[in-house]
């Protein structure tokens, strides 16, 4: 691709980039959690239709997707960004009633997607392109308010709890063979970052069932349900050891639900963990391990257990031609010192999911100080955050879908999915759902 058409779109970008980073501050403003962003989807939408994009929307449940159409064969790219936002009331900027705040740093993303739409449509490139270009906003990819979403499952809204397999069971990625999109970051010393790998994980959430009896005239009529969900903190914490290094296995339980009043025995203590790891087969067998290690602390003082298990994310694999092209293209923004290729990352992200499917890619976009998911998260560096970000995901895209789309191709035909098909994996994922229960009556002492 001659570089005049890079340039023109670079330019394109930086003409509009007040108006880009009022878009992501907009979103920041107005922060909305998983498939509650509605009003962030209708930004986006608006949005769309000021461009000139068609598009759809998910209906029930927030999501956006415009496509532009080159007229010419090749493959489909999207190009993503997530709507939601994380909870996190310490957060100054957290809403007040809600405690959502935008501490992970999506509305870069949002505004990021709307940035690369811009440079591509305005920059006169895309007549030199091949295939079809997907802008995609997700709902959902934060993990959280599981109850919720159980909720919205129960009632048939959803299939899946997280945004991108439910937008994938939708068929919103039958027309899509590679994609894309950024996440910001904190990187002292760096501008972009290149990451390897990241864990995926299954979702549990546990119930202790004992006997509630009166807690000072006669505990011992009662069976104590906190005692049984402390004892499986314990021995959670005393199988960690057994995990290896290689496989970077996870496991971080809370208590959602102590008791109901100090003056009764806990009879409905609750829990939730996630357990993560680098490959699927890890993440089963240390689950079985977590599943033993919460049975017996049940069993051990007489309780019952309940053990709900869902579909987390599967893990993110990203391929080496992918990221040494992610590479070329920062390499024509910034200087390599500012460019860090990090190893496997021990988080979770709904990206895995599609890795299974289809060849992606999400590079760290710095810009931001203190940690993610914290009080202290604060972006610092718009420039940096929603400028380089916008131009990264445009000068992709014309390097994937230049010259008859080459690059984009090679890199389809050449990628090894896990999953074969949709069908295939939206079948796997579909038995993670799981109940088991445990109780005294699976041993026999007699």
């Amino acid at each position: 691709m001659d570089n005049i058409f890079k340039t023109n779109v670079v330019k394109s970008i930086d003409r509009r980039k007040e108006e880009i980073i009022a878009f992501g501050e907009d979103v920041f403003d107005n922060p909305e959690t998983g498939y509650k962003e509605f009003r962030t989807s209708g930004k986006v939408a608006e949005k769309f239709k000021e461009l000139g994009l068609s598009f759809i929307e998910a209906g029930n449940i927030p999501g956006v997707k415009a496509t532009i159409d080159t007229g010419k064969p090749g493959p489909g790219l999207a190009i993503m960004g997530e709507l939601d936002s994380v909870i996190c009331r310490e957060h100054p900027a957290s809403d007040k009633k809600t405690g959502a705040v935008h501490a992970c740093g999506h509305n870069v993303q949002i505004a990021d997607m709307i940035g690369a739409a811009i440079g591509l449509l305005d920059s006169g490139v895309l007549e030199h392109l091949s295939g079809k270009i997907h802008f995609i906003a997700v709902p959902a990819e934060e993990y959280i308010e599981i109850a919720f979403r159980k909720e919205l499952r129960e009632n048939g809204v959803i299939r899946y709890l997280g945004g991108k397999p439910e937008l994938l069971s939708r068929g919103w990625f039958d027309d899509v063979q590679i994609g894309a999109l950024v996440h910001i970051g904190s990187n002292p010393g760096a501008k972009m970052v290149i990451p390897s790998s990241s864990n995926g994980c299954i979702v549990k959430k546990i119930k202790y069932i004992g006997k509630a009896a009166h807690a000072g005239g006669a505990p011992h009529k009662g069976i104590n349900a906190l005692y049984a969900a402390n004892l499986g903190l314990s021995a959670i914490n005393a199988i960690r050891e057994t995990f290896t290094e290689k496989d970077y296995i996870r496991v971080h339980p809370i208590i959602t639900k102590g008791g109901d009043i100090v003056n009764v025995i806990p009879s409905d203590v609750q829990m939730e963990t996630f357990v993560r790891g680098k490959t699927i087969e890890a993440i089963l067998e240390a689950n079985k391990k977590v599943d033993r290690a919460l049975a017996g602390s049940a069993i051990s003082v007489g309780a019952e257990v309940e053990i709900e298990d869902l579909p987390g994310y599967f893990p993110a694999t990203y391929v080496k031609k992918f990221k040494d092209l992610t590479k070329e293209i920062m390499l024509e923004m910034v200087d390599e010192n500012e460019i860090i290729e990090r190893g496997h990352g021990t988080g979770s992200t709904d990206v895995g999911d599609l890795s299974m499917l289809m060849p992606i890619i999400q590079p760290y976009i710095s810009g931001s100080q203190g940690g993610t998911h914290s009080a202290d998260y604060k972006l610092v560096d718009f420039e940096t955050a929603y400028v380089l970000g916008s131009k990264y995901l445009a000068l992709l895209a014309v390097r994937l879908l230049s010259n008859k789309a080459k690059t984009a191709l090679e890199l389809v035909e050449k990628y090894n999915p896990y999953f074969k098909s949709k069908k295939e994996y939206m079948e796997f994922a579909d038995k993670l759902f799981a109940k088991k229960y445990f109780s005294a009556d699976d041993i026999n002492l007699t």
